[in-house]
């Protein structure tokens, strides 16, 4: 049953708003930066900082590593907390470089939850930062959780009982394939969602999910 709802939600979704193409990246490394980057953060602002390090030619561990975290802060200034952004940077980079000699796909190659745990064992990565990298620089089947979908999921009704992280996580992937082109549209598609209809002043009248939500029902009473 609860599968069944989760795929018309997302048929709903994609007919509505189509193709995300996200993550918006060139490489692997860029959305690994982008993921860290993206933390409390509006994407137009990381997309200036992320310009910032390519201008710069440090969008990679390398050249990271040879920077200064102060000089690494002025370069991402524009998406905020930029000093504590850039320690984080530089702890992956560094970490990149000790561990793996910066071979992502050395690094990518191994089996999801020992990649995670390896992930959130890097300074400035947690749990939706390290599922980010995995479902979109990875390329592997984890379903990312954050705010919005936390939010949507509330107001259809559809909360899991504890409402943890890996709740939320269990609920989409114990009931969905483990298909990480789904995961990575149906991620995409809910922040859309988020962002444009199912804020935190929704516009019930709006969304495309009206007709399967506990809340707009309740707002129209």
């Amino acid at each position: 049953m609860i599968g069944e709802t989760l795929s018309h939600i997302y048929q709903q979704l994609i007919n509505h708003y189509g193709p995300q193409h996200w993550w918006p990246a060139e490489e692997p490394f860029e959305v690994m930066v982008g993921a860290i980057l993206t933390q409390a953060a509006a994407w137009v602002n990381v997309e200036k900082a992320i310009a910032n390090l390519r201008q710069a030619k440090a969008l990679a561990p390398e050249p990271l590593r040879r920077l200064e975290v102060a000089q690494i802060a002025q370069l991402i200034r524009p998406c905020g907390y930029y000093n504590v952004k850039a320690a984080k940077l530089k702890a992956l980079a560094s970490w990149l470089g000790e561990y793996y000699q910066d071979n992502l796909d050395r690094l990518f190659a191994q089996d999801t939850e020992p990649l995670r745990r390896q992930l959130l064992s890097v300074f400035g990565i947690g749990q939706e930062t390290a599922d980010s990298i995995i479902l979109y620089a990875a390329n592997k089947p984890v379903f990312v959780i954050d705010a919005y979908t936390r939010r949507i999921l509330s107001r259809l009704g559809l909360s899991p009982a504890g409402s943890s992280y890996s709740a939320y996580q269990r609920l989409f992937m114990d009931n969905l394939p483990a298909d990480a082109r789904l995961f990575n549209e149906y991620h995409a598609l809910l922040v859309r969602l988020g962002k444009t209809t199912c804020r935190p002043h929704p516009l019930c009248g709006e969304c495309c999910l009206n007709n399967l939500c506990q809340f707009a029902k309740n707002s129209t009473r």
